[in-house]
């Protein structure tokens, strides 16, 4: 167990790493906190923003309007990292191949699914350092709220927006692991995750009974949505888990797919 773990964590470690070194990986945030930074603005100071209608002399006059503030802009960011995240997941795998390493990977002692985990980890980290900048500008805003809002609701809404983006990062490994195209796995993982995101419950609707009920329940913006309002509901974390987790065991398959294609 301990050589599995340190396995995991020096995948970590590398996958972190480089895209603390790749310029590819800073332009992607520069333009994330960019775009982020103009749908806080758009939301506070807005044609319709809070502040136009609810302020006087510079604070939040409302609990409402704490609570208006943090569900539009996650809800926004959520549409963010359905462009940002397919982008920063493409060269997880589709770069090994493309520089002949994803071989040396697959034959290595290291078992398939630590370097999933590994890697996962290390672009799920990276993104999270993203949006601790985000996290100081909400708190600003939030800061002057009165009453001030339940911490509940902004710490399971910023819960649902890692889970969402774990999910999104998960199937986006996974697809890189099949090509060697970077452009190819982000056009992809964008398609595969509104798929998630959308047709569950355009079938649910269609369907109705069991089956559709069944099927939206497997909806990323169901689930995403009880977070955001603040709804603590395990099988909302159970879903996201198990996209997570299913993300991981296609991607070892994939690579043992590969590993018995070169034996």
């Amino acid at each position: 167990m301990g050589i599995v773990l340190g396995n995991i964590i020096a995948i970590y470690r590398r996958e972190l790493q480089s895209y603390f070194v790749s310029p590819l990986a800073y332009a992607i945030a520069g333009i994330f906190w960019v775009l982020s930074g103009l749908l806080l603005f758009l939301i506070l100071w807005g044609p319709q923003g809070i502040l136009e209608d609810e302020v006087a002399y510079g604070a939040i006059a409302s609990l409402d309007s704490g609570v208006r503030l943090v569900q539009d802009f996650l809800i926004g960011m959520a549409w963010l990292l359905f462009f940002v995240l397919p982008i920063l997941s493409m060269g997880l795998y589709a770069e090994e191949r493309k520089r002949g390493t994803l071989e040396l990977l697959a034959t290595s002692p290291v078992t398939n699914w630590a370097v999933a985990v590994g890697k996962l980890l290390g672009v799920l980290t990276f993104f999270i350092t993203m949006i601790v900048p985000l996290l100081g500008l909400e708190a600003i805003a939030l800061s002057n709220t009165n009453p001030a809002i339940q911490p509940t609701i902004p710490l399971l809404g910023h819960l649902g927006l890692i889970l969402l983006a774990a999910t999104i990062l998960s199937l986006g490994m996974f697809i890189s692991s099949l090509t060697d195209s970077t452009i190819w796995s982000a056009v992809f993982t964008f398609a595969a995750s509104l798929m998630l995101l959308l047709i569950p419950d355009f079938i649910a609707q269609k369907l109705g009974g069991s089956v559709g009920e069944f099927l939206g329940h497997l909806s990323l913006a169901k689930h995403y949505n009880n977070l955001v309002q603040g709804i603590f509901d395990t099988s909302s974390l159970i879903l996201f888990a198990s996209y997570i987790i299913l993300g991981i065991f296609l991607t070892a398959q994939s690579i043992d797919a590969l590993r018995f294609q070169r034996q």
